[in-house]
This record gives C-alpha cells, structure tokens and sequence, in this order.
C-alpha cells in the first residue's frame, strides 16, 4: 500500500506543531487543505490517526503511520546523502532515558544531518516505544532485540547512592541500614522509575518502600539530593565532584549500581542512521563502563 506524500506531510506536520493551523503555515496551505488532507487519509486507513484538541495528538494508528512518513523521509535523506544531491533534514524519532540525555547522548546527536523528536522515558520502558511503532530507535536496558530492530550493546551507566552529609547524619547515624532506609525519604524520578528500588532489594535483601519524592529531573535529583531533600542514585558523572567537595556523600561507597544500555534500531532504517549509530557508540565509549 502506497500513501499520497501529500497527505503524510499534513499529519506528521499536526501532529508536530499540535494544530491544524500552525501545520497550515508550516505547509504553506489553508487549514481547510490540512483537514481534507487528514479525511482523506483517515477514509483510506478506516480510523481516526488525530486526536483533536490542544494540542491535536495521535491516536495508535496515527502515530504509527506519522512514524512509517518519518522512515520514509530517512531513506530519502540517506539516498540524497549518498548521491550528493540537495535535500532537506529529515525528523527522527526516539526514545531515550534521562539520564543518558544529560550525561553521555547529546553528543552523539551534534553534527547530524537531521531533525530530532526525543520522547524521555525509563529506560526500562522506553523500549515499548518502539513497540508501539512510535519511534525508530530508542536507548533500552533491554538487550533482547524488539520484532523488527537491531540492538547493540553500548556499556553501562553507572549510579552512586548519595544524599548530604547533613541528611546522612540526621537519618543514618548508625550507618545505612535496612531499617533506617524503610523510613528515610527517598527521591524517585517518576512513578515508573525503579532504581532505588532495586538497589535497595539489592543491598538489603528485602523490598523496602521508603516514603518518596517525585522529581522528573536528572539535575534535580542531584540539586535535591544537595540540599538534603532525600538519598537517591545519581549517576556518577554527574555526582563525581559534588562528592569530591563533600556536598554529597556515598550511603554505601562500594555499592554502585550499573544499569546496562542498549541502542535499539528500526532494521527498515538502520542503514540510514549508520552514522547516527556510530556516533553514539563513541559517545557510550566515552561515557559508560564497557560492555561486559
């Protein structure tokens, strides 16, 4: 099945702008030809592909095929880079973690030929982006390739347990034990972040459930941790100098965590993010503790 170009554009160009409008300007169209672009292709597929609001979002099959325009536009951006020939950027999706955005990935994303649209999620879940067919790769702690995508290992980001030295001394005068981690107020990114869990399953063996703060901020977490808000596992690169200037302690120096990461990539457009992928694995090399 082929897909009038056209009507592509007007729903990546929605569902990126968020109205109907602002997708109108950036087509350079009237409103009335982006909805009659949108119909026609909702008549063809046989189901809704907007969700209509402020902002205008994809429903599942929207956003699966706002995803198939984006692979097409990356296999036309890598043919007009092969030949040499004059072309415009192409718009990547992927997911990513985080952490990995503010310690290690930016990098990799310097010099590109391309557009990016980066979805921040766990990295445990973020594999279910591509699952849904939402992105075309993503940063995963799955090694375990998804149907229909290469997976390469990159090494793993390693964490510390830290807080200050004041909060240590306030809720762990005896040392970091399990029963004092029970009741210290620990730090969460979001409701599906599971580190400090694990960490704790993994130091105490048993399934402690601290009371928590949420914060949805890979800086915050450190700044938080700084001024004595609660413990949480910070990655290393970020911590390394706050703990060298004794603003921050470890809770249990020798007990890191290191978290396995996986560059995940559609096999329908691997061959044009080969330089994106060779990128990030020198980005990791530099960054993450080397594949085992």
């Amino acid at each position: 099945m082929s897909f009038d170009p056209a009507q592509l554009a007007a729903l990546d160009a929605v569902l990126r702008l968020g109205a109907f409008e602002a997708a109108a300007r950036a087509l350079h169209v009237t409103p009335s030809a982006v909805s009659q672009r949108i119909k026609a292709l909702e008549d063809r597929i046989g189901t809704a592909l907007i969700q209509r609001g402020s902002p205008c979002t994809a429903t599942p099959a929207g956003a699966r095929l706002a995803r198939h325009a984006s692979d097409i536009a990356l296999l036309d951006a890598a043919l007009a880079r092969d030949l040499a020939l004059p072309g415009t950027p192409a718009r990547l999706r992927l997911a990513v973690n985080a952490d990995s955005l503010s310690v290690w990935f930016l990098p990799a994303l310097a010099g590109q030929e391309m557009l990016f649209d980066i979805a921040l999620d766990d990295e445990s879940h973020s594999a279910d982006w591509l699952r849904r067919g939402e992105v075309s790769a993503a940063i995963t702690a799955h090694a375990r390739p998804v149907q229909g995508c290469d997976s390469l290992a990159l090494g793993s980001l390693r964490y510390v347990a830290t807080c200050s030295p004041e909060y240590m001394a306030r809720h762990f005068p005896g040392g970091a034990d399990a029963e004092a981690l029970a009741h210290a107020p620990m730090l969460q990114f979001n409701a599906k972040d599971a580190l400090q869990h694990d960490w704790l399953r993994e130091v105490t063996g048993q399934a402690l459930s601290p009371p928590v703060h949420r914060l949805p901020s890979s800086q915050g977490f450190v700044e938080a941790a700084r001024l004595g808000l609660g413990w949480g596992l910070n990655p290393e690169a970020l911590v390394s100098e706050p703990l060298a200037r004794g603003e921050l302690v470890a809770l249990l120096p020798g007990h890191p965590r290191e978290v396995a990461l996986y560059w995940q990539v559609n096999r329908l457009v691997a061959g044009a993010l080969t330089p994106l992928t060779r990128a990030v694995r020198a980005a990791a090399a530099k960054a993450l503790v080397p594949p085992g």
